[in-house]
């Protein structure tokens, strides 16, 4: 990369702090799904940006003939196409000792290898990339296994979630910064009260990341207090106390309250009736959900009725950061995913500068 540019780097208040945090700390970021038009714009601007040197997976001359044709240049934009590459019986040798170690029946190490949701996954797991975007031109569940199969898990998550980040300065009380995060909205159907304290903490501590600053989690329900007595209402009650328990022990910057109902968790007014005697009064900066379809369907209402930009769907509970975007995202969507990952890469490289858990 050149010499950093004192331009300011385009976009929202959230890209551009994400911009100035890489322009510092450059990371190597591999899309899984090279041979798209929107990730050659979204790595080129990434590169402009001085933020990001891309690694797209593809066929190299259609990528450069996509490239071509659009006007894009490809410079500091590295192309691999994984049946060619250098590494490639290197992975197979490790695929194949990953299947015997954990009795695994993936079939042909060659056939995985050279899918590109495999490779991008191998290449992040040894350090040849410092972070994976992926899931624009694919279903959720192929990137989603490829993860799942190829990257350290984390000990201290029991099971791996999403996060979505939403940005829109339009909206009112999304969030407290502007920034509202939302999970899981892609992966566990049915958390358990377990689960559910897990993806509290470790999504606040993307958001204190992210933000800069003691993050607010909320766990939602149907259910206020103690307003409706339900199962459903005493499964966040219990996973509201195992977080708030764990952000004692470990000195979390973290502010965690539930159950609460969404508007108690988003508009102080609303808190203020429904919670007069509770300190809890600003906007959440996180929402944990019950389940899976309340998640994902308050996700899509955001995105395409309220107008809420999307950044991807971190993928927590990895050693490794990554991070799906939908089959619909735009430009913008991969660029700030992108960014999203490398700067999730800047904390990992300070807790784990040998690259081990």
């Amino acid at each position: 990369m050149s010499t950093l540019s004192s331009e300011a780097p385009a976009g929202n208040a959230f890209t551009r702090h994400l911009i100035e945090a890489l322009r510092r700390h450059p990371k190597r970021i591999v899309f899984t799904e090279g041979e798209d038009l929107r990730v050659l714009e979204a790595a080129a601007r990434l590169v402009k940006e001085e933020a990001i040197a891309p690694i797209l997976l593809g066929d190299r001359e259609r990528i450069r003939a996509l490239a071509a044709d659009n006007g894009i240049k490809l410079t500091f934009i590295n192309i691999i196409d994984p049946p060619k590459s250098s590494d490639f019986q290197l992975f197979c040798q490790r695929v194949d000792n990953m299947a015997r170690y954990r009795d695994m029946q993936v079939g042909d190490a060659a056939e995985i290898v050279a899918r590109p949701h495999y490779f991008g996954a191998l290449m992040t797991q040894y350090g040849q990339a410092d972070g994976l975007v992926g899931g624009n031109k694919a279903l959720p569940a192929a990137l989603f296994r490829a993860l799942i199969n190829t990257i350290k898990p984390l000990p201290s998550v029991p099971k791996i979630f999403g996060a979505m980040v939403l940005v829109g300065d339009h909206l009112k009380h999304l969030g407290g910064s502007g920034v509202l995060f939302m999970a899981d909205c892609g992966l566990i159907p049915q958390p358990s009260v377990d689960q559910l304290a897990a993806i509290a903490v470790e999504t606040g501590k993307v958001a204190r990341h992210f933000l800069g600053r003691t993050a607010k989690v909320a766990l939602l329900s149907h259910s206020t207090k103690g307003s409706a007595v339900t199962d459903e209402a005493r499964k966040m009650i219990a996973a509201t106390a195992i977080a708030q328990e764990v952000v004692r022990k470990e000195y979390l910057e973290l502010e965690i309250e539930g159950e609460l109902q969404a508007d108690v968790a988003l508009d102080p007014a609303a808190a203020e009736v429904k919670l007069p005697d509770s300190p809890f009064r600003q906007t959440a900066d996180v929402l944990v959900f019950p389940n899976l379809d309340a998640g994902h369907i308050s996700l899509k209402l955001l995105q395409h009725v309220a107008g809420a930009q999307g950044y991807g769907q971190l993928i927590l509970g990895l050693a490794r950061p990554a991070a799906q975007v939908p089959r619909t995202a735009t430009v913008e969507t991969i660029f700030g995913t992108a960014a999203a990952v490398g700067v999730e890469a800047i904390k990992s490289h300070q807790l784990f500068p040998d690259g081990e858990v």
